[in-house]
């Protein structure tokens, strides 16, 4: 199976460029109020069935050539399209997060009727927590860092039972948006085929679980 990371990755380094004064408008209450949701993001959010029943429709819908975003803000669609293809890097066996869609479907599910305004904020705020530590780190927002800087960020958020306290925002919004990531991803045309899913294939005849996956996960057959 595919490998999820939450390390580093093959990814296009962005323009160095500031933001315009037009794509970031938060007060000083508003920033406050927004790093402080990615706490609650795990909590607040995880795909009903009836969720990813409409983001498979449009995922069988042709790819638009220009998307229209009905979340994001085109700076926080290009931090995920990085993020996501930082967890899941395209590789010899498939194509990477954003090659298999997983940003158009993180846009789907957060504009999604079912999605509570508590998860909007946290992933919004979340987002920012990211560009603000870049910012506080290396001077730069997420976009725009050396791959090696979003690295050195990801590998200290990226392990809840390792990351300092002080970080503990950045961790919540992490794994949420890593489990998010997967969801799009194997749930796409691109990482069924990465699961090898066969569908109702016939079994005419069932042996039992293979022994080493049975040691694998610790179990085994009671003897008869």
């Amino acid at each position: 199976m595919k490998r999820v990371q939450g390390l580093g990755s093959r990814v296009e380094m962005a323009p160095e460029v500031e933001p315009s004064a037009a794509e970031v408008r938060v007060t000083r209450r508003e920033a406050v109020t927004l790093l402080a949701a990615p706490i609650v993001f795990a909590l607040a959010w995880r795909p009903s069935a009836a969720q990813l029943q409409r983001a498979l429709r449009l995922s069988l819908d042709p790819r638009p050539s220009t998307l229209d975003l009905k979340f994001f803000t085109p700076p926080e669609y290009a931090a995920v399209r990085v993020l996501a293809d930082m967890i899941i890097p395209r590789d010899g066996r498939s194509g990477s997060a954003t090659d298999a869609g997983v940003p158009e479907f993180m846009d789907f599910m957060m504009a999604d009727q079912d999605t509570s305004a508590e998860a909007r904020t946290a992933m919004r705020g979340g987002l920012a927590w990211v560009d603000a530590e870049c910012r506080r780190r290396f001077g730069r927002r997420l976009v725009d860092c050396a791959e090696r800087n979003r690295t050195a960020l990801l590998d200290q958020i990226a392990w809840p039972a390792r990351a300092k306290p002080e970080l503990s925002q950045g961790v919540a919004f992490f794994s949420a948006f890593r489990d998010l990531t997967a969801s799009g991803f194997w749930s796409s045309e691109m990482g069924v085929k990465d699961l090898r899913y066969q569908g109702n294939t016939v079994v005419p005849e069932w042996t039992g679980c293979p022994e080493p996956a049975l040691r694998k996960i610790g179990v085994r057959y009671d003897d008869q």
